[in-house]
């Protein structure tokens, strides 16, 4: 049985041959397990690992295949292959993680990336400032998705809410259980399209996709009622083909969500458009005199959780790529003004 692999994604926009002279097959990352890979190719599904060559020339972990990567596997007769070169990615949405300087990839090779935000207790627009940073930086398309709509009784001020940070964003309110927005997300499901379900762990994804399948093909879990907050279900990511003729990449839950890299001035357009105009170039929006931003605080156009959110994202960003000792450095930099700074304000705490 041959496997049309237009299924899984593969358009004339890919720009690759089905088979490399020298016999290597192409393929798509579909699953991910540690160090092994599920990979989809015309001949059906294969289990591989990446070559030795391939590892020792990988300059990161980045480097390393991750779902929704179009792969070149060495020609094998079993089910075990080897991943031999990776296709230049489309799109990488990434986050920052712990003892990866370089961050780590959760999708690769999207379209659209939709942001799962429950309209539940566990609402959360500082959150969501964080997902459209690393989407914005992705290349893909980010689209709100606010799930939950059903138990819901405060739509009006949650939507405003989402509005005053997501300018230019499309949002999507729907329900898994009734149905409600489902038809909405059906133009970004269109053959050849890759989609990437992300968000927090118990805003609905897995419930979602189910229904977008029309079959519970994925584990799902009920929230915690005192706190509305999920646990987590989908442990690994893992690529699906819709009937529509589109594939949906689900995502584990990511409560700490860390920024690797981001966009800033797509996510505070409004405070980047500011910033052009205070006095100083390298205007912190702290306490220098001219700070258009600052004044746009006091005048209640931005609110200062606005600003806070975005000078914490940028220091965020600022430490990606630094070792322990550079981070430590630059906190107490932060905090203090200088490790000089730092030991008079501990001589004055002792001496008080």
């Amino acid at each position: 049985m041959t496997i049309n692999l237009t299924k899984y994604g593969l358009t004339t926009a890919v720009q690759v041959d089905l088979t490399k002279e020298n016999g290597q097959i192409l393929g798509r990352i579909i699953g991910q397990h540690r160090d092994w890979y599920q990979v989809i190719t015309t001949a059906g599904e294969r289990s591989a690992q990446v070559t030795g060559k391939l590892a020792y020339e990988a300059a990161s972990p980045a480097a390393f295949p991750a779902v929704g990567d179009w792969v070149y596997l060495a020609s094998s007769a079993d089910n075990q292959a080897q991943i031999e070169a990776i296709e230049p990615r489309q799109s990488v949405l990434a986050r920052g993680a712990v003892n990866h300087q370089d961050g780590q990839i959760i999708a690769t090779n999207i379209n659209t990336i939709f942001i799962c935000m429950s309209l539940n207790a566990d609402f959360n627009v500082r959150r969501l400032e964080r997902y459209l940073t690393i989407a914005w930086d992705s290349g893909a398309l980010p689209v709100i998705v606010l799930t939950k709509a059903d138990v819901c009784t405060d739509l009006a001020t949650k939507l405003r809410a989402v509005a005053d940070v997501s300018v230019g964003v499309p949002t999507i309110t729907c329900s898994a259980e009734t149905g409600q927005g489902l038809d909405e997300l059906q133009p970004y499901l269109t053959t050849g399209q890759t989609v990437a379900f992300v968000g927090s762990s118990g805003v609905g994804k897995s419930t979602l996709i189910n229904r977008l399948l029309g079959q519970d093909i994925l584990a799902t879990k009920s929230i915690r009622t005192d706190d509305d907050k999920g646990r987590h279900t989908t442990t690994s990511r893992q690529l699906i083909p819709l009937p529509t003729g589109a594939c949906v990449i689900d995502t584990p839950g990511m409560r700490e969500l860390q920024i690797f890299m981001g966009d800033l001035n797509q996510t505070f357009a409004e405070i980047a458009a500011l910033a052009t105009q205070c006095k100083f170039n390298d205007c912190t929006h702290t306490s220098e005199p001219g700070c258009a931003v600052r004044a746009a605080v006091e005048a209640g156009t931005v609110t200062s959780e606005r600003l806070q959110s975005y000078q914490k994202l940028q220091r965020e960003m600022s430490y990606q790529g630094l070792n322990s000792r550079q981070l430590e450095q630059a906190k107490i930099q932060r905090m203090f003004g200088g490790k000089q700074a730092m030991k008079r304000v501990k001589q004055r705490y002792h001496r008080d």
